[in-house]
């Protein structure tokens, strides 16, 4: 073989191994931090969804709840906003027919006194 051939062999060796140093950097380059860092934001994001999710069910549980609670209460103010007429209505019966109505009871407890100023009690 001559010198040549030599220089041939050798050039399309050379062109062989930087062939497969570029092949294995490519590779070994696909796995850099980077790539794990974007695959962990890949990782927390889908949890973050799936968190946000939750939570936005949570609110609207919560939302449900609170329209139930306040219709609830809505109920309880009129119920006793009824019975107050009917016991005003009762009074008034027992005054025209000139009995005396027997008083309220004594002493008002302290946890009713704010609820019957609200409907003038």
């Amino acid at each position: 073989m001559s010198a040549e051939s030599w220089a041939a062999v050798s050039a399309v060796g050379v062109s062989a191994v930087t062939a497969g140093g570029v092949a294995y950097t490519a590779w070994a380059g696909r796995r850099t931090r980077g790539q794990e860092r974007r695959d962990d934001f890949s990782v927390v994001t889908d949890r973050m969804e799936r968190e946000l999710e939750r939570l936005g069910k949570r609110v609207d549980e919560q939302e449900l709840e609170s329209v139930q609670q306040r219709a609830r209460l809505a109920g309880q103010e009129f119920t006793i906003r009824y019975l107050c007429g009917w016991l005003r209505s009762m009074v008034g019966f027992i005054q025209a027919s000139g009995l005396e109505p027997p008083p309220a009871p004594r002493p008002m407890p302290e946890d009713v006194r704010p609820y019957l100023s609200d409907i003038e009690l």
